[in-house]
């Protein structure tokens, strides 16, 4: 694909830059043709913070440990060493519970769909070693969203509740929300059910034309069901695209799909359906720039979209970063980045929904539920009220 966008990386410290150039190394043995300018005044302990913090320290590792380089010292192959074993660990721990949850749920007769996790892993990796994943992500049909919480509650999960958030008010859950969040103690495993596979206003398929384009993971004995091709490359860039990209694990996901072969003629319906042609431009820019990623011929198209580039240049502010996810979104410049993903009319959508009344509104004022409906003229209101009395 032509490079007609050339991004400033500047900003990227040397550690950052010597991570990107082995991620982007087919095969072991051309790591050791990484320039040696790379590895002058490496802070090594930097380096391993920020492999770790973009979860691609599987990566890193099962390359470096074949690559047999001098100039790494051997400290930090074995810390890596440690990190991989333990997050092997981790999938093969989670590989079992989505199993069992699985077989638990389609008993019941709930459709269920892995977002990420395990299943992921394997499909895009083919080793579940290679991609971290804290949790286990499930999609299902919100009809479903009672009985799957009723199943989870009677194997021991508990559900996370924000105090702030009344679940019976006015169905805000519905409207603010796309995904609720369970924890098992003993198991010591997260698992996030959604009911959407991103928040409003963004536009996607509905649940039925995604169980239709659905795949079977060959990782388990019990059938494990995920995203088909086209729907897991859209869905990732877009959740990718949605957190700033702060994390490299996310593109690497999209390098390594299509690296695998993509068509653009296949997927393009799909991109021009649900409006996201904007994002999936910033994800080929970024991942060409940093990965140096080969596409097949049409892709470019996709890199001309009006903003792509000043969007995947404001990711990089993020990509270079070791903070959370909380304290990026608590600051004024990712809600600037996040309006820019959205077209004018999603805007709009979003801009109706702020004015959804809120479990804050119920708090500022108590009302009887037979007048909740007032809290949708009263809700500006209370917002500038609540304002004023923040200190």
């Amino acid at each position: 694909m032509d490079n007609n966008y050339s991004l400033d990386l500047s900003s990227l410290s040397k550690e950052l830059k010597l991570l990107l150039e082995i991620l982007k190394m087919e095969d072991y043995d051309s790591i050791c043709l990484v320039k040696k300018e790379s590895y002058i005044d490496i802070d090594w302990d930097e380096f391993l913070q920020l492999a770790w913090h973009h979860r691609v320290y599987p990566l890193i590792y099962s390359k470096l440990k074949k690559a047999d380089d001098n100039r790494i010292p051997p400290y930090v192959i074995k810390t890596l060493y440690k990190e991989f074993k333990k997050n092997t660990l981790q999938m093969l721990h989670l590989s079992g519970e989505m199993e069992k949850v699985s077989e638990l749920f389609t008993e019941n007769q709930i459709r269920l769909l892995y977002l990420k996790g395990p299943a992921i892993a394997s499909d895009i990796y083919g080793d579940i070693s290679l991609r971290t994943s804290k949790d286990l992500d499930i999609l299902i049909s919100i009809t479903d969203l009672k009985r799957a919480e009723e199943l989870l509650l009677s194997i021991g999960y508990e559900k996370e509740v924000d105090p702030n958030v009344d679940p019976n008010f006015l169905n805000e859950w519905k409207w603010r929300s796309h995904h609720v969040v369970y924890f098992h103690p003993q198991k010591n495993i997260q698992l996030e059910i959604h009911w959407r596979l991103q928040p409003l206003p963004h536009k996607e398929p509905k649940y039925n034309e995604l169980w239709e384009r659905k795949r079977i993971s060959n990782l388990t004995s019990y059938p494990v069901y995920f995203l088909g091709k086209e729907d897991l490359l859209l869905y990732l860039i877009s959740h990718g695209a949605r957190h700033g990209w702060f994390r490299l694990r996310w593109l690497l996901d999209i390098d390594q799909m299509l690296r695998k072969g993509f068509k653009w003629e296949d997927i393009n319906p799909l991109i021009s359906k649900y409006q996201n042609r904007k994002l999936v431009g910033q994800a080929l820019i970024l991942v060409s720039e940093l990965l140096k990623t080969h596409m097949n011929e049409g892709w470019e198209k996709l890199t001309e979209v009006k903003d792509s580039k000043k969007i995947a240049q404001s990711a990089i502010d993020f990509i270079k970063e070791t903070e959370s996810l909380a304290t990026i979104i608590s600051r004024k410049y990712y809600n600037h980045y996040s309006l820019s993903l959205k077209s004018n009319l999603q805007r709009f959508f979003l801009f109706l929904i702020l004015f959804y009344p809120s479990s804050a509104d119920s708090m500022t004022l108590p009302l009887p539920k037979t007048l909740h409906f007032l809290y949708f003229p009263l809700r500006p209101f209370l917002v500038v009220w609540r304002k004023k009395r923040k200190p």
